[in-house]
């Protein structure tokens, strides 16, 4: 797909609407309370993946600056990570009704008009700390992948959280990793083919 869905006047108004649908009404409470409780812009997550119905939480790291055209976590948002995140999910084969995308640090940290920049460490505790309740909403969930360094520091909080949940690591899709070396596409198709295989209930793809 050359065009990003939420590019869309049309396409963005109905996710949006969609908000209230009944597998995203909880996330949407949960982030807005956020947003009161922060006092930062917190994204929702996207109604046309699985929403709370999710087996798998793909967490990134941040909202990125432009968040604020769509104010969704999506594979579909007009930017490079979005294009990414779609190339690599479609050829993984994982269901868009299984899959839920949040961020580790789910408020927006850069000053408006800023560049990305990497978190603080005082941000990044106060993103994980908000966590939990999140999982609290997810009764399905079966696998977690986290993306790039500040994702896996989520690591022990799922295993808090969720004993035994299966938890993979795999590279931040952001151009600015994947443009790297070839070694980190390969790294990013091989953990979403191992979440697909769970999933399943297959045998891990790396084993």
């Amino acid at each position: 797909m050359s065009t990003a869905p939420l590019t869309d006047p049309a396409v963005l108004a109905a996710r949006r609407a969609a908000l209230s649908a009944p597998h995203m009404a909880p996330l949407a409470e949960f982030a807005a309370a956020l947003r009161r409780a922060t006092g930062l812009p917190v994204p929702d997550a996207d109604p046309a993946d699985g929403g709370v119905r999710a087996r798998l939480l793909l967490l990134l790291e941040t909202p990125g600056p432009s968040i604020d055209r769509s104010s969704l976590v999506s594979r579909d948002n007009p930017t490079p990570t979005g294009g990414n995140l779609r190339r690599f999910l479609a050829a993984s084969g994982l269901a868009r009704e299984e899959v839920l995308i949040w961020n580790a640090i789910p408020f927006v940290i850069h000053a408006p008009g800023a560049r990305n920049r990497a978190p603080r460490r005082a941000e990044q505790a106060r993103g994980l700390a908000l966590l939990p309740p999140l999982l609290d909403l997810l009764p399905r969930l079966a696998v977690a992948v986290l993306a790039g360094r500040a994702a896996a520091a989520a690591a022990p909080v799922l295993a808090a959280a969720r004993p035994g949940l299966p938890v993979l690591r795999m590279p931040h899709p952001s151009p600015t990793y994947v443009c790297t070396s070839p070694e980190v596409p390969r790294r990013i198709a091989a953990v979403l083919a191992e979440a697909a295989a769970l999933l399943r209930g297959g045998r891990s793809a790396a084993a």
